[in-house]
């Protein structure tokens, strides 16, 4: 049973055979793409489609690769030792595991999402080969070995900040998720719009597109956005033919200033 899109996430035939082959392998998953294109919501959607456990690890400029695997909380200890706390000797009480070490210790295979990995330092993605390639780490404190009860399915994605190193890479499954075609963007909105009026949706996308093609907009609007973007229309009571000649709500869509002033000229 592999993974097919759900009732949020709708993925392309690619998507879902990368999905597939990266589970198959037992490999992580580097996903890639522009921004708003899904790349964080599908790790929601695999353990989903697959009935899996979610963990996510939220990677920002400060992270380091060890926070993931276990932090030993030296201060509670001292804390407790000045007070006379039972057990401070022991040292497994104080050791509290990150999200990979939460997903080795799971019982059932479970979906580990580490988003936005470009946004460690360099040396990031190699401080985790050794755990990715064996699925275990050493706990030096307390001499012991975590090891993965099950494998968990790893989900990796970054927005291109960075370049990561080949040695990272050789290790992955890779997949750049694509702008969705109108098609596929009209299954999307009407995933989360069953309901919409047709003529609505068409003026909509083909508007939306239109600004996508500006050659001088600097932040190019996003499926997301769009989203937003209609159903604001349809809670503002906007009429399909209103769109022929205007752009309601257009802070919906468009997010800098200069991109506004770009737009304007345009008309």
């Amino acid at each position: 049973m592999g993974f097919k899109s759900t009732v949020d996430y709708v993925a392309s035939e690619e998507l879902m055979a990368s999905v597939n082959v990266a589970v198959t392998l037992g490999k992580p998953l580097l996903i890639k793409g522009e921004p708003g294109t899904g790349k964080t919501m599908l790790a929601a959607a695999v353990a989903q489609s697959l009935g899996k456990k979610l963990i996510i690890w939220n990677i920002k400029s400060t992270t380091k690769a060890q926070e993931g695997l276990y932090l030993y909380d030296t201060i509670q200890r001292l804390y407790d030792g000045q007070f006379g706390e039972e057990g401070v000797s022991d040292i497994a009480r104080y050791i509290k595991l990150g999200k990979l070490g939460e997903a080795f210790e799971a019982e059932d295979q479970a979906v580990l999402l580490i988003d936005e990995i470009d946004k460690a330092d360099l040396e990031f993605p190699n401080d985790l080969l050794w755990e990715l390639d064996q699925m275990e780490f050493y706990i030096h404190e307390t001499k012991k070995t975590i090891k993965a009860k099950q494998r968990p399915i790893v989900i990796i994605t970054s927005n291109a900040e960075k370049e990561l190193p080949d040695a990272f890479l050789r290790r992955c499954i890779f997949h750049y998720i694509d702008f969705p075609d109108t098609a596929l963007m009209e299954e999307i909105v009407r995933t989360h719009y069953p309901d919409i009026e047709d003529k609505l949706l068409k003026n909509a996308m083909d508007r939306f597109y239109e600004l996508r093609s500006i050659r001088d907009i600097r932040k190019k609007p996003s499926t997301s956005e769009l989203i937003d973007w209609i159903n604001a229309l349809q809670i503002g009571g906007i009429p399909a033919e209103k769109l022929r000649d205007s752009l309601p709500f257009l802070g919906v869509i468009i997010k800098k200033d200069e991109d506004i002033q770009v737009i304007k000229k345009q008309k």
